[in-house]
């Protein structure tokens, strides 16, 4: 491919999948480097890679507009057509099981499209970040680095220690309860002089509030349903990180952050965050039985031997 073509990654997904597929775009950054790269997503998300430098645009995905993209010989809207012919490589990690998205875009677009899993196949056991990576073999490019890096210039670093923590993940199942969350807060508050940033979205509710309340209102802040770039910029200035298997998890960690990850039932071997500044924590007996009291024990120790 030229370098002065135009490179197309479509990822939608929540927003554990894109950071997981970032070293994608890093991979096409380093390959391609006078490439414009723009990235069809879900903008609150994808907007993470241009803050990032690893996309020179993004556009939205119009559910309206690609609908007839995912029929079998179905009704293609005249722009959208005339978006992708504007492309010389697509690489797609949408859900087409029958092929019908791939065909369509090859009946508008003279590029060279490439399909990527949406989803990893847990049975196999390998991470999701060198699953999303394998299609770029195509391109001749192999031993991509597999660990997400997210690098967004923020604010100025609090003068205080704060550890940050999100509370709550897209699913109830991979949550501690709030009980184990204020005794492990209250740990915090008695035995370190750290502030803490609670970090939370729509998903979490009432919770995130209901756990700043009980805390000294000097040493808590709340960041709650804010742009997820400024929630990076912020995380990238904190001590540590404390969360469970979730989107915000995976963004602390490809910030840089040196973070515990308290793990319920999901597939560690696949889904575990790609940082070697992190820590999976999980009971055998499950994370209802996982203490308050060990996780604050382990996560004293992971932040006095974080990579410097």
């Amino acid at each position: 491919m030229r370098s002065q073509g135009k490179i197309l990654v479509i990822r939608g997904g929540a927003i554990g999948d894109f950071v997981l597929t970032l070293p994608v775009l890093q991979a096409l950054r380093r390959q391609f480097p006078g490439t414009h790269l723009e990235v069809l997503g879900y903008p609150h998300i994808a907007s993470l890679a241009l803050h990032g430098g690893l996309a020179d645009a993004v556009r939205p995905i119009e559910a309206r507009a690609l609908a007839g993209f995912f029929a079998d010989m179905g009704d293609l809207d005249d722009a959208t057509g005339q978006y992708f012919a504007g492309f010389h490589l697509i690489v797609s990690y949408l859900y087409d099981p029958d092929g019908f998205f791939a065909e369509n875009v090859k009946a508008c677009s003279k590029a060279q499209f490439i399909a990527g899993p949406h989803r990893p196949d847990e049975a196999k056991g390998v991470h999701a970040t060198e699953v999303f990576l394998r299609p770029l073999e195509r391109l001749a490019i192999f031993e991509a680095d597999p660990v997400p890096s997210l690098r967004i210039v923020g604010e100025a670093p609090s003068p205080a220690p704060t550890l940050a923590v999100h509370p709550g993940s897209g699913s109830e199942k991979k949550n501690w309860s709030p009980p184990h969350w204020s005794k492990f807060l209250a740990h915090v508050m008695s035995a370190t002089d750290w502030n803490v940033l609670l970090v939370g979205g729509e998903a979490e509710g009432s919770r995130v509030q209901a756990l700043a309340e009980a805390l000294p209102s000097s040493r808590v802040t709340v960041m709650q349903s804010q742009p997820l770039a400024e929630v990076a910029k912020r995380l990238r200035h904190c001590l540590g990180f404390v969360g469970h298997d979730s989107g915000i998890t995976h963004l602390a960690a490809a910030v840089g952050l040196t973070g515990l990850a308290l793990w319920a039932d999901t597939s560690e071997a696949v889904w575990h965050p790609r940082s070697p500044a992190f820590r999976v924590l999980r009971s055998a007996d499950g994370l209802a039985h996982l203490s308050p009291e060990t996780a604050f024990n382990v996560l004293k120790n992971v932040l006095s031997v974080r990579p410097s």
